[in-house]
C-alpha cells in the first residue's frame, strides 16, 4: 500500500505513471538464473500467497471497490519463463519442453492465483517458448486459461518486443502481419513495443484477423484505464488526488524499508558469537566488495531511494571501525589479501560483506556455476586464517552460493544472507549482528553445492528426479541430495519449539454408492467430488492443525511456523510440499498456539502426470519443524 501511494503522489506531479508491470512471480528452478532475485522463490505456495498479496497491495483502494484500481499491477512473465542467457541459450529462442504435471503443479499455481485470488489487472507474456509455442501467441495459454479458467478482469501485455521476438528470432510465422495477426487471436491485447502499432493494420487488409478482434484488445486496456480513473476528470479532485510530494520518502515509509530488510535477513551459521556487544568491540574490521556499496543495494528494477544506509555506514554508526574493501569488484581477479589479513588481525571482530551484483546476476545474464565470483573465496579464507577474533560472513546477493568452506570454517562465526537489502541495508544488518534487532528470515530458496550444477543443465525443466538419467530433480519438493542450506532454513537468536495440540489421524472419504473405488482397490482419487465435501465427522471439507509453539529463549523473537505435509508415493508426488505458514511475535519465555486449517483435497492432494488433482489414499505426514504426524486418508 505505501507502493502504491507514492505511486499515486509521483503520478500527481507527471512523474509516474499508473500500471506497474509488477510482480515477477515465477519459480526460482534453477540456482544460476540471474532474475531469481525478482521472485519470492522456488515453493509454488509461497509464490501464490506473495502474489495474490502483492497484487492487493497495490490495487486496492481505501473504498474497497474490486472494480477501482489504485495503481495496475501485472504478474509476469508467463509461463516457464527462468532462463534468460545461459552459456548461449537465449530467452528470445528458448523452449521450455514442460510436462503437463510441472505445468500445473509448479510453474502455473503463482499466476492463476494472481487472477482468481489478487484480481490482478494485468498478465504478462513471456519471451520464450512452451512445448514449441511463443506463449504470447499460445491461444491455449492466453485465451484458454488466463482469460477462459480463471476470468481475467484485465488485458494481456506481451513481453517487450515478444512479438517482434516471434517473429524474428523464433521464426514463427513468415510475416509480420501473421505474428501480428496470431498473437491478438490467441488473446494479447497489448504489445510492449512498436510491432503491432507497424503490423496490424496490414494484418487487418489481409484478412487475417478482423476488426471484431481488435476492437476486444482495445476493450480489455480502456476498461484497466477506466477502473484506474483516467476518465473521471480532473485527478486532484478524485480519491487520491491530494497526494503530492510529501507523502513520498516520509519517516515512516523509510522506517518501512528498513524494517523490511530486517525481516529478510537470513542468519545461516552462529556459533554462538552473535549478537555481538558494542561495549566489549574496540575495533571493528570491514572487509569486502560490498560492505561499501549503494546501489547494488537495491537489486534490478529499482526505484529511486530516499537515502542510502551502507553496511560501512550502518556498522560504524554502532562502533569504531576500519575499512579496506579487499576486492575492487565483486568480480575482482586480484584481492588486496595482505591489506585485508592485515586488518583483520588487530580487529576484535571482522565482517567481511561478500556477494554478488547486476554484473554477476541479472536480466540476460545467468551464472554458470555457484562459487562466489573473482577472488572473494580467497579473500574470505585468508582472512579468516589471520583474523585475530571472530570473523562474520554477510552475503548480498540474489541466488545462493556454495560457501561450504565457509559453513565448515571454525573461524568463521557467523553468516548472514541479506539478498539485496534495499536503501536501509545498513541499518539492517547492525541491527541483526548487534543484536537490536532478533533475525527471523527463513531461506526462500535452496543452496546447492557447485556439484549439482556441474550435472544439471539449466535448460532441463523437469522439476521431478529420474532415477534412470541420474537427474536429481529440483527445489526442496523433488530433490533429496545434498545442499549446502535448505529452503527454510534460518536461525534466531532464540529458541522455538513445537508441540502438537490438536490434528486428526484419520480421515475417512465419503464415497457414493456406485463409486468405482468402492469395488476396485484405489491409490487416490480426484480431489474434486462429494467426497471432498463431507470429508470429516459432522460434514466439511477441512480440519484444522493446532500448534503450540514456545520461546525457550531469554528475547523476544518473530518465528515462522512452516506446515509440511509428505504424501503417499503416488503419481510422482513431492517428497514434501508446503501446505502453509504463520508467521508469530513471541516474548521471551512465552507461548501461543498456531492454527492451521487444511482443505483435505485443495492442500493435500498432488497433482497427476495428465495434470488432474487427486488426494492419495494412505499414509500422509505432516511436519513442523522436527514435529511428525501420521494422518491416513482412506474411503
Amino acid at each position: 500500500m505505501v507502493v502504491s501511494t507514492e505511486a499515486r503522489a509521483m503520478y500527481n506531479v507527471g512523474l509516474a505513471g499508473l500500471t506497474y508491470w509488477s510482480p515477477n512471480v515465477n519459480i526460482f528452478r534453477d540456482p544460476r538464473w540471474g532474475r531469481g532475485q525478482e521472485t519470492p522463490g522456488e515453493d509454488p505456495l509461497l509464490a501464490s500467497k506473495y502474489a495474490s498479496g502483492y497484487v492487493k497491495g497495490l490495487q486496492e483502494t481505501d473504498g474497497g471497490d474490486s472494480n477501482r484500481l489504485k495503481v495496475a499491477a501485472c504478474c509476469k512473465h508467463y509461463t516457464a519463463y527462468d532462463v534468460d542467457n545461459w552459456k548461449g541459450v537465449e530467452r528470445y529462442s528458448f523452449n521450455a519442453v514442460v510436462t503437463q504435471q510441472d505445468m500445473d503443479d509448479t510453474y502455473q499455481p503463482p499466476f492463476k492465483s494472481c487472477v482468481v485470488d489478487g484480481n490482478v489487472a494485468s498478465v504478462m507474456c513471456s519471451y520464450n517458448q512452451v512445448n514449441g509455442k511463443p506463449t504470447c501467441a499460445d491461444p491455449d495459454l492466453l485465451s484458454g486459461v488466463i482469460r477462459g479458467e480463471w476470468k481475467l478482469n484485465g488485458y494481456i501485455v506481451s513481453d517487450c518486443d515478444s512479438v517482434d521476438v516471434l517473429y524474428k528470432n523464433q521464426h514463427y510465422t513468415k510475416t509480420p502481419a501473421e505474428a501480428a495477426a496470431i498473437s491478438i487471436l490467441a488473446g494479447l491485447d497489448l504489445n510492449c513495443g512498436s510491432f503491432l502499432g507497424q503490423h496490424t493494420e496490414e494484418a487487418v487488409k489481409s484478412g487475417l484477423v478482423n476488426e471484431a478482434a481488435i476492437d476486444k484488445a482495445i476493450s480489455n486496456n480502456f476498461l484497466t484505464l477506466m477502473r484506474l480513473g483516467f476518465f473521471d476528470g480532473n485527478p486532484k479532485n478524485q480519491i487520491y488526488g491530494g497526494l503530492g510530494p510529501t507523502d513520498v520518502c516520509t519517516s515512516a515509509n523509510q522506517e518501512l524499508a528498513a524494517d523490511a530488510a530486517r525481516q529478510g535477513i537470513v542468519l545461516l551459521k552462529n556459533t554462538g558469537c552473535l549478537p555481538l556487544s558494542p561495549k566489549s568491540i574496540k575495533t571493528l574490521a570491514v572487509i569486502g566488495p560490498n560492505a561499501n556499496v549503494t546501489k547494488t543495494m537495491i537489486g534490478n528494477y529499482e526505484g529511486t531511494p530516499c537515502k542510502y544506509t551502507t553496511p560501512l555506514q550502518g556498522l560504524a554508526g554502532t562502533v569504531s571501525t576500519t575499512y579496506l574493501p579487499g576486492c575492487s569488484n565483486v568480480a575482482c581477479a586480484v584481492a588486496d589479501v595482505a591489506g585485508a589479513t592485515k586488518l583483520a588481525a588487530t580487529a576484535d571482530v571482522s565482517v567481511l560483506v561478500i556477494g554478488a551484483d547486476q554484473s554477476i546476476e541479472a536480466e540476460s545474464r545467468d551464472r554458470v556455476d555457484l562459487h562466489l565470483p573473482g577472488q572473494q573465496q580467497e579473500l574470505v579464507i585468508q582472512v579468516a586464517k589471520a583474523a585475530k577474533g571472530p570473523v562474520l560472513l554477510v552475503i548480498m546477493s540474489g541466488g545462493g552460493f556454495d560457501i561450504t568452506f565457509a559453513k565448515n570454517d571454525p573461524k568463521i562465526a557467523g553468516i548472514l544472507w541479506v539478498g539485496y537489502p534495499g536503501e536501509a541495508g545498513g541499518i539492517a544488518i547492525a541491527d541483526i549482528i548487534f543484536g537490536r534487532y532478533n533475525p527471523s528470515g527463513k531461506l526462500p530458496m535452496t543452496w546447492y553445492p557447485q556439484s549439482y550444477v556441474e550435472k544439471v543443465p539449466m535448460t532441463i525443466m523437469n522439476m521431478r528426479p529420474d532415477k534412470a538419467s541420474g537427474y536429481p530433480g529440483r527445489t526442496y519438493r523433488f530433490y533429496t541430495g545434498e545442499t549446502v542450506y535448505a529452503f527454510g532454513d534460518g536461525l534466531s537468536y532464540t529458541k522455538f519449539s513445537h508441540t502438537l495440540v490438536k490434528a486428526p489421524s484419520l480421515v475417512s472419504l465419503g464415497l457414493e454408492e456406485n463409486h468405482v473405488c468402492r469395488s476396485s482397490e484405489c491409490q487416490s482419487l480426484d480431489a474434486i467430488g462429494p467426497h471432498c465435501e463431507n470429508a470429516v465427522s459432522g460434514g466439511g471439507s477441512a480440519f484444522e492443525v493446532h500448534i503450540k509453539v514456545r520461546n525457550g529463549g531469554d528475547r523476544e523473537g518473530i518465528h515462522t511456523v512452516f506446515l509440511f505435509t509428505t504424501p503417499p508415493a503416488i503419481h510422482g508426488s513431492p517428497r514434501k510440499h508446503l501446505v502453509g505458514f504463520e508467521k508469530i511475535r513471541l516474548g521471551k519465555r512465552e507461548e501461543a498456539v498456531v492454527r492451521f486449517k487444511v482443505e483435505i483435497c485443495k492442500d493435500l492432494s498432488v497433482v497427476d502426470e495428465i495434470g488432474k488433482r487427486k488426494i492419495g489414499l494412505g499414509k500422509h505426514l505432516l511436519h513442523v519443524g522436527d514435529l511428525k504426524h501420521s494422518l491416513s486418508i482412506r474411503i
